[in-house]
């Protein structure tokens, strides 16, 4: 499929703010469903609001536990611990990876639990760490195991279907990749953290290009975590910036950068903002 070349679609204006402390606390991930509603990986953990900000609930248990836990089948049905990434089918149901517990948790849009899949391990269809979780055109799961340093492919209802990848830095070699996304035609884009690139392969997991060097110029990644790409193939990828050795308030700056399906740097954008709906609310309340 042929697009329009990707500098005439910069330049992107900032359009507002949404959420705020209290209602979207901790923020990791957010998906779009039907007539504007959001679903928000937050630490409620899931909240929804619609676009306007209208507080529509939430969604799932917030469970606490050690860190790795002994035997995932013990935290409770419906309940995530560190959920990493939201999905949406067509039906509008959830799908929720948690590194953790090592599965795939689903919800339906009202709230209620309607499955989970996933074990941990390093075979064939286990899990270690999922992480970036994305549909393809017919509903199958591509799941990134990170710490197997690998893609999987299931079935929405968790039936293994194949997988790709190993550890290490050569094309189509992997070490613990975060984010995933996939196109129009069915390739697949995935942000390998710790090689400060992205990859992009077939819907079969044969390598096919791959662009990005360490640094953090424009252009260049570090430690690139989301990935996504819109209907005109533009690729953006989000990018933690971090600029110092030590994380501090004055070397970590995310941003979001945009690149063309080539690998072509485009532009960056650096979290623009402007007090929300709902904080302006919160102000008002609190000031009465």
């Amino acid at each position: 499929m042929t697009a329009p070349y990707a500098l005439f679609r910069a330049g992107f204006p900032y359009a507002k703010t949404i959420g705020t402390k209290r209602l979207t606390n901790r923020p990791k991930d957010l998906a779009l469903g039907k007539n504007g509603r959001m679903y928000l990986l937050t630490w409620e953990p899931i909240q929804i609001m619609s676009m306007d900000e209208e507080d529509l609930g939430a969604i799932g248990i917030r469970a606490r536990g050690d860190d790795p836990i002994d035997d995932p089948s013990d935290v409770e049905d419906g309940a995530l611990i560190w959920a990493h990434t939201i999905i949406v089918d067509q039906a509008e149901n959830l799908y929720v990876s948690d590194e953790i517990v090592h599965r795939i948790s689903i919800f339906s849009k009202d709230g209620a639990f309607l499955g989970k899949w996933g074990e941990h391990g390093d075979g064939d269809g286990q899990l270690d760490r999922p992480s970036g979780i994305a549909f393809d055109a017919d509903e199958n799961i591509y799941v990134v195991d990170s710490m197997n340093h690998r893609v999987q492919k299931f079935t929405k209802e968790g039936v293994f279907l194949m997988n790709w990848g190993c550890f290490g830095d050569g094309d189509g070699e992997l070490n613990m990749p975060w984010g995933i996304a996939v196109d129009a035609d069915g390739d697949v884009y995935v942000s390998d953290w710790r090689n400060d690139r992205i990859q992009r392969f077939t819907a079969d997991g044969e390598f096919v290009f791959k662009f990005g060097t360490s640094g953090t110029g424009p252009g260049e990644l570090n430690r690139p975590m989301g990935v996504a790409v819109d209907k005109d193939f533009d690729v953006y990828v989000v990018d933690t910036h971090k600029t110092g050795t030590i994380a501090t308030a004055d070397d970590v700056g995310g941003r979001v950068q945009l690149f063309s399906r080539e690998g072509r740097y485009v532009q960056s954008f650096f979290g623009d903002s402007t007090v929300s709906k709902s904080a302006q609310s919160l102000m008002w309340t609190s000031l009465r």
